[in-house]
């Protein structure tokens, strides 16, 4: 402080100087103009206030540093990492999927599922027991069908569309026991890209509609009577029509084989199908055609049998309010048994000669949800599929028909939860007509992410 004050002396001295110069000339003057050399003195006096204070600015600031280097802008800030970095640059990642708890409790009174049968997993249709003794009440829990999914899309400099999408379950075959660790693989639901109007890879069958699938506990609910395949395809895409080429697989009956199955991937054609969809603020409906070679060949050509197979569905949703919807499948065909009711039936079946006799199929389902406020519905369906199996063919034990009812509620306590309950009464009738029941309790907790 002492040091500071010594360096402002001359400063000081200086300005008193200037002063009492500036005053001396002023008396010097004549009285007559003292208003105007008064003014003077008064600018003069303020020029030289400035004056001092920027001096004692610059004395008061630190002299710069002897190696100081002129003042760079700041560098820009790094670009946020990203999870696909050998993507389109500015692609979007999308992951999602759910957890998914299921317990049910199941009666057959005509034999037992078996325990390894994915009949005690989903309401399997074929897997109803015919004939059997009274086996009593099993229950069943897991968590196989719970699911992830990955999703990346991009858009080139030239404004092509580009999507990659993979979607896995827990589904896969038993690598543990029950005993202790529950163990099962991760399975493929879907791998498919697309670009523009095209897809290429493993998704939805082309000839299927999921958006009319019910709001159901099951896995799929009204399984006999519903399209449900996902397989190997190359889909086009322009509008509400839709063209797809699919991977071809012929399930066969043996002659006079009862429920013995043969499948066979023969042949030189894929599975044609054309859909036309309709969307409006009324729902959806929509109408898809399916042909199809059958083909089954053994070694030597000792068979070397095909036929061809074809159908057609019409499906769709339809709002009957805020609140409420119905949604409906119906399909009809020969030698289309394989989309319909997880094969519950087959396409077709060898005759005395080694030629295939096409299976006709009738099925479908109606389905009522009613949605009493954002935290809690409930839906109604009913399904059946029927089955013209040629018995002097085939013999008497394949299936002739199914059918099932469904009741279930579905609450929401908290966002992305479901709690939900679902009774299922279902039927299974063979060709000799014999028939078995099922009857079961599902529960199920879902948290969906």
């Amino acid at each position: 402080m002492k040091h500071a004050a010594l360096r402002r002396l001359p400063l000081y001295a200086a300005l008193a100087l200037a002063l009492v110069g500036s005053g001396g000339q002023a008396l010097a003057q004549d009285a007559a103009g003292a208003g105007e050399r008064e003014a003077a003195l008064e600018a003069r006096i303020a020029e030289l206030e400035r004056q001092v204070q920027q001096l004692l600015a610059r004395e008061a600031a630190p002299p710069p540093p002897a190696d100081a280097k002129p003042a760079t802008p700041p560098a820009p800030p790094a670009p946020p990492p990203t999870i696909t970095p050998g993507a389109i640059p500015g692609s979007t990642f999308t992951y999602g999927g759910f957890i998914k708890f299921d317990t049910m409790l199941s009666r057959t009174p005509d034999g037992e599922i078996p325990d390894s049968s994915v009949g005690r997993l989903l309401y399997l249709p074929g897997g109803i027991p015919v004939g059997g003794g009274d086996e009593g009440t099993d229950i069943d829990s897991h968590a196989q069908f719970s699911r992830f999914w990955f999703n990346v899309a991009s858009t080139t400099e030239g404004g092509d569309a580009l999507r990659g999408y993979l979607e896995f379950d827990l589904f896969g075959n038993a690598l543990g026991n029950e005993v202790a660790t529950n163990t099962y693989g991760v399975t493929v639901r879907h791998a498919f890209a697309s670009w523009n109007r095209w897809l290429v890879g493993e998704t939805w069958s082309n000839f299927q509609d999921v958006a009319a699938l019910p709001d159901a506990v099951d896995f799929i609910g009204p399984t006999e009577g519903s399209i449900f395949v996902r397989q190997s395809q190359l889909r086009y895409t322009s509008g509400p029509w839709s063209f797809s080429a699919e991977n071809k697989q012929t399930v066969l009956t043996p002659f006079r084989g009862n429920s013995n199955k043969l499948t066979s991937d023969d042949g030189s054609l894929p599975d044609f199908t054309l859909r036309y969809t309709h969307k409006g603020d009324w729902g959806h409906f929509g109408i898809a055609g399916l042909v199809r070679q059958l083909r089954y060949e053994t070694a030597g050509s000792a068979i070397d049998a095909d036929a061809m197979g074809y159908g057609i569905s019409l499906s769709g949703k339809y709002n009957l309010g805020p609140q409420d919807d119905l949604r409906y499948m119906l399909t009809a065909g020969r030698g289309i048994s394989r989309y319909i009711g997880l094969a519950v039936a087959t396409d077709g079946v060898l005759d005395s000669s080694n030629d295939i006799d096409t299976v006709g199929a009738t099925a479908g389902f109606i389905a009522w949800r009613h949605v009493f406020n954002p935290g809690f519905r409930t839906n109604v369906f009913y399904s059946r599929g029927d089955y013209d199996n040629d018995a002097a063919l085939t013999g008497v034990g394949l299936t002739k028909s199914t059918q099932s009812f469904h009741v279930n509620a579905i609450w929401t306590p908290l966002p992305k939860l479901d709690l939900g309950v679902e009774g299922i009464c279902a039927e299974r009738e063979l060709e000799s007509g014999a028939d078995g029941n099922l009857y079961r309790l599902h529960l199920h907790a879902k948290y969906s992410f």
